[in-house]
């Protein structure tokens, strides 16, 4: 998949074009890896970079450096990387890190959410139930992540924000989410509403109590799949 047009490794220009194309090459990449276009652990190598992104070897270099900076991928020898690939205790650590922080960040919401933020989520939500079926996985996660950043929206609290958007969760939910199940988890939308509900009625200790318990059956599920049994 080529993402760029009209613009081949031959091209770029001055200082101002180059940066520019470097923070758009860094962009796409990013949005690729997090979308699961690339398996955990796959090679990324300059040479095919260049033609998918259609930059300079020199612009994949800054943007697998950057990347590598921030987690989301490995840097190799011979110039090339791998993305992330989470052992079971580094899964562990960031899904309840993130229960942390988004609890807080519930909190937040229930406190200053504006009438525009709820009728949102609330559309949001009740979008949930149509693919709580099968085959709407898919979508449903798409959902899943738009009522998150929804509240993180709707918290306007940008350090708390920052510090969510740099744990790599999405990451560690395409790498250990259960590929083989059609239908979203039963649970899930009652959990979203719950959330939902602390917030209209601007009740952050609720709101906070809600995602905790929305958050934390994600990562056992994680340990119920991925734990060796007892017996």
């Amino acid at each position: 998949m080529v993402l760029a047009t009209g613009t081949g490794p031959s091209n770029e220009g001055g200082p101002d074009s180059g940066a520019n194309r470097t923070s758009q090459a860094y962009h796409d990449l990013r949005a690729l890896i997090l979308s699961g276009q690339y398996e955990p652990d796959s090679r990324l190598t300059e040479s095919e970079l260049t033609t998918q992104l259609q930059v300079s070897r020199g612009t994949i270099r800054s943007v697998l450096a950057r990347l590598a900076q921030e987690g989301y991928v490995t840097a190799e020898a011979n110039r090339s990387a791998r993305t992330r690939s989470f052992s079971v205790d580094e899964a562990i650590e960031i899904l309840e890190t993130r229960a942390v922080l988004e609890a807080a960040l519930a909190a937040k919401a229930a406190e200053r959410a504006t009438d525009a933020d709820i009728a949102a989520m609330t559309e949001t939500c009740k979008r949930m139930w149509d693919w709580q079926k099968p085959g709407g996985r898919e979508e449903y996660w798409n959902l899943n992540r738009r009522f998150h950043e929804q509240v993180k929206r709707a918290a306007r609290q940008s350090t708390l924000t920052r510090f969510v958007d740099s744990l790599l969760y999405p990451l560690v939910m395409q790498q250990y989410r259960d590929a083989d199940r059609e239908k979203p988890r039963t649970d899930s939308v009652r959990e979203h509403e719950a959330i939902l509900a602390a917030i209209v009625t601007h009740n952050p200790e609720a709101a906070s109590a809600a995602m905790r318990h929305h958050l934390s059956s994600a990562r056992r599920a994680l340990l119920l799949k991925f734990t060796p049994s007892a017996d």
